[in-house]
């Protein structure tokens, strides 16, 4: 197990910075995300790491030692692209053997660490076929074999299930996260759906215009967000704007088109400081008639079933806003139904202009 530092690492393409004075440290042996939308930097950091891609500035240790100069070869790192990038021309021992043997490897070893590589993804009977002749997932399985039968200190993965369909997509990262678990390879994963990171992953490193947002665990960064951009990000947030009106230990007191709000916190606010709520659709109560002291009077809009839950839009009067809510069980509202919502007393709340980190 190995861990790995960034620091202050900035590189721009054509004048425009794709990452700015990054700094990241990975752990020995977790299973990090980078998570963001399309362009926020999260590509470059892996392909900076693997040394595809050479950074302005910073530094780049692995187990304490320098790495931003060393050839792509000599970094002990392995990645999988999202494309697979296997040769077609090879069968699976010849994709998963290339790199063994372009690295001198005698011909008995090469052959012992390929079988111990495709049993370990499963594909040890298909060691003859051409990449044609595979299913996506198969693919999949070939060039994550290809990876680690260099036995790397730390496993890249750039979308590697993002050309795979939905219900193999499920199945596979369950697998990939078990197979981690295994081996124990520190892991930095690449992707753009927020249900995959918060799948797999030990940390989540939201990023956004080339720094990092916020790094947390799964829960931590879904419960309790820190940025709005974040809270929107994972998953549907419904957020409502305010203003600190009050602090005590460990909680604040926000003004809300609401009303009032005593909310938990850990953020150290100041009476006045502009902040956001975020609710998510799934904590907020949905009664048909009043639900008790501090219940929100409100209109069914839209619903709409989506198997497990049934979510509605729901029109809150007074106060201009709509809220997103979802519902399990067979309680079924219709159009126009006047409904009651009870929000949750542990919502998230957050500075409103909190950016990324630098």
């Amino acid at each position: 197990m190995h861990r790995l530092e960034l620091r202050q690492v900035s590189k721009r393409f054509g004048g425009v910075p794709a990452l700015d004075r990054l700094d990241l440290a990975v752990h020995q042996g977790e299973f990090l995300t980078l998570l963001g939308a399309s362009g926020c930097g999260k590509s470059t950091t892996l392909r900076v790491i693997a040394g595809l891609v050479t950074p302005d500035e910073g530094e780049i240790l692995l187990d304490g030692a320098a790495i931003r100069d060393l050839p792509v070869h000599r970094r002990e790192t392995a990645m999988v692209f999202q494309s697979y990038a296997l040769f077609p021309h090879m069968t699976v021992i010849g994709n998963v053997a290339f790199g063994l043997k372009m690295r001198g490897f005698p011909a008995a070893e090469v052959e012992q660490r390929v079988a111990e590589a495709l049993a370990l993804v499963e594909l040890a009977a298909l060691g003859g076929r051409f990449p044609r002749q595979l299913s996506g997932g198969q693919q999949q399985r070939v060039a994550l074999a290809r990876a680690l039968v260099t036995r790397p200190k730390v496993l890249l993965l750039d979308e590697p299930l993002s050309n795979l369909d939905a219900q193999l997509r499920d199945r596979l990262r369950v697998e990939l996260r078990a197979l981690q678990r295994k081996l124990g390879v520190t892991t930095i994963y690449v992707t753009h759906d927020q249900a995959e990171a918060l799948a797999l992953s030990d940390r989540i490193v939201f990023m956004a215009g080339g720094r990092i947002v916020e790094i947390g665990t799964p829960r931590d960064i879904y419960r309790r967000p820190q940025a709005r951009s974040t809270a929107e990000f994972l998953g549907i947030a419904n957020i409502v704007s305010g203003r600190i009106v009050d602090t005590s230990p460990g909680a604040c007191i926000m003004e809300t088109p609401l009303g009032r709000l005593t909310l938990p916190t850990a953020e150290a606010f100041r009476v006045g400081d502009a902040a956001a709520l975020c609710l998510r659709p799934e904590d907020i109560r949905l009664d048909s008639h009043a639900a008790g002291k501090g219940a929100l009077a409100g209109t069914i809009r839209h619903a709409a079933y989506m198997g497990s839950m049934t979510e509605y839009i729901v029109d809150l009067g007074e106060s201009d806003l709509s809220f997103r809510v979802q519902v399990s069980g067979d309680t079924v509202w219709n159009l126009g139904d006047v409904v009651s919502l009870t929000l949750p007393d542990n919502a998230a709340v957050f500075r409103q202009d909190a950016a990324a980190q630098r």
